[in-house]
C-alpha cells in the first residue's frame, strides 16, 4: 500500500510496503522549508559560533589533551578532502572501527560532509557478524584505529567489496605492522592535505549514519539514520536534558553504536564542552570519575553496568565529589532505584533513565519529573516514579496493544506491547523486505517487542521484553521489576530473572544473582527483599548465585543465553 497525501502520493520506504497515513495540506507558507536540516550544517554553525569551545580527549597513552572546535574543524575538513581524494563519493558507505576517540568524533562530521554514510562498526561483534555488517551495508572504505587492526584483519576476506583500508595511528605508517591490503595511513596523508573543503548542502533525507542491531538471534539488521532524524533528535535531546553552551558533556556510551545515543550531536548543537574518554574498561572507573571531577562534567551518558562501579568507587572515597550539577543519562537496561538513590545521596548526581533502541535514532522517552508532579508527589512517590521509562519524546506516537493488535487505554493498568512511530523511527530494515512480514513493523509503527503500560500522567513503564515475559498460571510477572527489587539488597551487584518451564504453571521465575565479594547473603535474605513488593506466589522458585551474568555486545543482559542454561529457550 502507498501512503496518501492529499496533495499527492509519497512512498516513505521507497518500497511497495509503506505507511497508511493521510497528511492534510493547508495554505502554502512563505517559509524556507526547502532549506535542509542536515547534521553538517549543525556542526558548521557551532564552529562558527562557539569555535573557542574546548574538546578534551584521552590520548592513546592514557593521558589527556585538548583542542578547540576551530582546531577540530581544520581536521574535519582535511579528512573530508582526503576521503574524496581516495574515491569516496555521495551515497557511499564508510565504516569506522574505533573507540570513543578524538578521531572518531571528527569522523562523525567528516564522513557525512562528503555525502557518504558513516557506518558504525560494533567492535564487540564476532568476526562473522562484523564482516556481514560491512558487506551487507555496502561499505567500500573502512577506517580503523591501530589498536583494532587485528579485528579489521579478521574480516578482510568477509568484506571483499572494501576497496580502501585506512589506518588511524599517532605513529608513522612505516612503524605500523598490518596485513591489511594496501593500507592508507591517515595522519601521514593528512600532513599533505590542505584543510579547505567546499561544504555541499546535503539532502536531509540522505543517510547520515548507519547502525546494525545486535540481537541474540539472526543476523544483525541495518538501520540507516537520515540527516533530518539525527538533527531533530539532537534538538530534542538537548531540550529534554536542559543542555546549553555552559555544559560539559562526557561521551561514555560507545560511539560505535546507536549514535552514542545522540549525546555528541546534542552537545555540538548547543556548543557544549565535550569530553571524550577514549578506550576504557570497567576497571577504569576511577579514570572516568576523576575526569568528571577535573573537567566539571554536567552531562554524561552510560548504563548501570558502568554507573554501579562509579557508585561503588565514590562510596569508598573519603572525599565525595560534588556532582550536584551532573545529569547522567542511563540506558541499556532500567537502572535500579538503589543505584539512582545511591548516586544522588553520595554525590548529588541525577540519574535520568532513557529508553530507546537502534531503530529509534536513540531515544523514545526520557524520565524527567514534570513540574505538576513535583508539586503534588511526596519524595518517596517521586523516587518511585523514576522507575518508569519516562515521558515520550515530543512528536512520537506511542501505542500499547494487545495480542490482536488492538490499542489499549493509557490507564496505568492495561499491559501490552509498545508500538512507536514518528520522526526518526525506522519503518523498515535496510535490504530486508521480509522485516514487515516478520512482524517488526505494522502501519508505520515499529513494534518494540517490549511489554509495558502508559500511566494516566503520561509516563511509560515497561514490565518486560515480549520474549522474556514470565507467564505463570495465566498471570504475568515482571522480570524487570523483580530484578530491580533484588538489586536493592545491599549485597547484590546485579540480577537477572528468567522463565523456567513448569508442568503445572507453564512457567515460573528463576533468579540469577551476582553478590558482592565476601557476601554471606542467602536465598532467603533475597526473598525477604521481595516481601511486600511482590505476592508470594510470584517469588522465584530458585535463586542461583553466579560469578557474572552474560551480556550482549551493547551491555544488555543476554537473556537467551541465560534461559538456555537455567530456564527454557
Amino acid at each position: 500500500m502507498t501512503a496518501r497525501v492529499l496533495a499527492g502520493d509519497i512512498d516513505i520506504n521507497n518500497e511497495e510496503t509503506t505507511v497508511n497515513a493521510q497528511v492534510l495540506r493547508g495554505h502554502p507558507s512563505t517559509s524556507g522549508d526547502d532549506f535542509q536540516l542536515n547534521v553538517t550544517t549543525l556542526f558548521r554553525h557551532t564552529v562558527r559560533t562557539h569555535g573557542e569551545q574546548e574538546i578534551v580527549y584521552r590520548t592513546a597513552d592514557g593521558g589527556w589533551d585538548r583542542y578547540t572546535f576551530n582546531d577540530c574543524m581544520e581536521r574535519v575538513e582535511a579528512q573530508a578532502t582526503l576521503l574524496q581524494e581516495i574515491g569516496v563519493t555521495p551515497g557511499d558507505v564508510v565504516g569506522v572501527l574505533d573507540w570513543n576517540s578524538k578521531r572518531h568524533f571528527e569522523l562523525y562530521w567528516a564522513v557525512p560532509a562528503t555525502g557518504a554514510a558513516l557506518l558504525q562498526m560494533n567492535l564487540r561483534l564476532s568476526p562473522p557478524d562484523l564482516g556481514y555488517v560491512v558487506e551487507h551495508s555496502g561499505a567500500t572504505v573502512v577506517l580503523v584505529d591501530e589498536s583494532l587492526l587485528s579485528v579489521a584483519e579478521s574480516i578482510v576476506d568477509l568484506a571483499p567489496n572494501v576497496r580502501k583500508w585506512v589506518v588511524m595511528s599517532d605513529r608513522s605508517g612505516a612503524d605500523v605492522d598490518t596485513t591489511l591490503p594496501a593500507p592508507i595511513f591517515l595522519e601521514d596523508r593528512l600532513a599533505d592535505v590542505q584543510p579547505a573543503f567546499d561544504w555541499p548542502m546535503i539532502d536531509e533525507t540522505s543517510t547520515y549514519s548507519a547502525c546494525y542491531t545486535t540481537g541474540t538471534t539472526g543476523r544483525p539488521k541495518g538501520v540507516f539514520y537520515s540527516h533530518r532524524s539525527v538533527y531533530l533528535h539532537a534538538l530534542t535531546f538537548a531540550n529534554l536534558m536542559g543542555m546549553s553552551n555552559s555544559d560539559t558533556a562526557m561521551v561514555i556510551t560507545p560511539m560505535f553504536h546507536g549514535l552514542s545515543w545522540g549525546l555528541p550531536q546534542a552537545a555540538v548543537y548547543v556548543g557544549a564542552k565535550v569530553v571524550i574518554p577514549g578506550r576504557y574498561q570497567a576497571a577504569d572507573t576511577s579514570v572516568l570519575v576523576d575526569a568528571m571531577i577535573d573537567e566539571h562534567v554536567t552531562v554524561a551518558n552510560g548504563a548501570p553496568a558502568i554507573y554501579q562501579p562509579m557508585l561503588d568507587l565514590i562510596r569508598g572515597r573519603d572525599e565525595k565529589p560534588d556532582f550536584s550539577s551532573l545529569r547522567m543519562l542511563s540506558g541499556a537496561t532500567e537502572p535500579p532505584l538503589s543505584l539512582m538513590r545511591g548516586l544522588y545521596e553520595e554525590s548529588g548526581a541525577e540519574v535520568i533513565h532513557g529508553y530507546g533502541a537502534t531503530e529509534t535514532t536513540a531515544l523514545i522517552s526520557v524520565n524527567r519529573l514534570k513540574d505538576s508532579l513535583a508539586r503534588t508527589l511526596s519524595e518517596e512517590e517521586q523516587w518511585d516514579l523514576k522507575r518508569c521509562q519516562g515521558l515520550p519524546l515530543p512528536g512520537l506516537d506511542i501505542r500499547v496493544v494487545d495480542e490482536a493488535g488492538n490499542e489499549l487505554p493509557h490507564d496505568g493498568t492495561s499491559v501490552g506491547e509498545i508500538w512507536v512511530r514518528g520522526p526518526g523511527i525506522a519503518t523498515g530494515y535496510f535490504g530486508m523486505d521480509d522485516a514487515v512480514a516478520a512482524g517488526n513493523f505494522t502501519d508505520g509503527y515499529w513494534r518494540t517487542g517490549d511489554i509495558g503500560k502508559m500511566l494516566p500522567n503520561g509516563y511509560l513503564k515497561l514490565t518486560d521484553r515480549l520474549k522474556d515475559v514470565i507467564k505463570s498460571g495465566g498471570e504475568w510477572i515482571s522480570s524487570i521489576d523483580m530484578e530491580n527489587a533484588i538489586t536493592a539488597h545491599p549485597d547484590v551487584v546485579e540480577a537477572a530473572v528468567v522463565a523456567v518451564d513448569d508442568p503445572k504453571w507453564q512457567e515460573r521465575p528463576a533468579a540469577l544473582v551476582v553478590l558482592r565479594p565476601g557476601s554471606l547473603a542467602t536465598p532467603d535474605d533475597l526473598l525477604e527483599e521481595l516481601r511486600g513488593k511482590f505476592a508470594e506466589w510470584q517469588f522465584p522458585d530458585a535463586i542461583h548465585f553466579v560469578a557474572s551474568l552474560p551480556r550482549t555486545s551493547v551491555g544488555k543482559l543476554d537473556k537467551k543465553r541465560i534461559r538456555a542454561q537455567f530456564g527454557s529457550d
